[in-house]
């Protein structure tokens, strides 16, 4: 399998299958096209119509939009979705919210790694969505959202990483959550390629 993704640094959407395929141990191989340069959506289209990554490219079977890719997963390894029927459902709910939702964190809390920006990005909208996802991870069945990493957690962890740039204070519970993402050798092993990266994008790098 071949997984198409954007900078470690920015591209939040793709970090999602990128940690699944990691934790739960799939062979693929990573082709990365760094995001807002000449080329770069010519190089994408040239993978998926679609235009955006990440994108999942298995022999014949192209999969684009990071819950599809987690969904074509899931039916290669039933363990990216909690076994139990309700905790299965409230799973996917978990992460439908996410795919679809947030979308004052998505704009004032953009995904950058490399950064700190204590304080800033909080507006009351944004606020009132960091206040249903600290509910959502204080509810976590510990060490993750339902005991063992689930899809859920991948959809997940691109917050974990948009908390700790924006310096998020956290309750007890959820800190323990996001603790325990962040000592993931596969987060880890996100981070340090992020750190490497040498592009910038001027628009996310929204606080200079």
């Amino acid at each position: 399998m071949l997984l198409i993704i954007g900078n470690k640094n920015y591209s939040s959407w793709s970090l999602r299958p990128w940690i699944a395929l990691k934790v739960f141990g799939f062979d693929f191989d990573e082709k990365r096209i760094p995001l807002d340069e000449k080329g770069t959506k010519d190089a994408i289209l040239g993978h998926s119509p679609a235009g955006k990554v990440p994108i999942l490219v298995d022999g014949k079977t192209t999969v684009w939009d990071s819950l599809a890719i987690l969904e074509y997963l899931a039916e290669r390894n039933r363990k990216l979705w909690p076994a139990d029927p309700p905790e299965r459902a409230r799973a996917r709910s978990l992460a439908a919210e996410m795919h679809s939702g947030f979308p004052s964190l998505r704009n004032h809390m953009s995904m950058n790694v490399r950064k700190r920006y204590a304080g800033k990005g909080r507006t009351p909208e944004v606020l009132a969505e960091i206040e249903r996802i600290k509910a959502m991870w204080n509810e976590a069945q510990k060490p993750f959202l339902f005991g063992a990493f689930t899809s859920a957690d991948a959809m997940y962890a691109p917050v974990v990483l948009r908390f700790r740039t924006y310096e998020v204070e956290l309750p007890r519970a959820a800190r323990s959550y996001y603790d325990a993402m962040l000592e993931l050798p596969a987060m880890r092993e996100w981070i340090a390629a992020a750190e490497r990266e040498t592009e910038s994008i001027p628009q996310l790098d929204m606080y200079g």
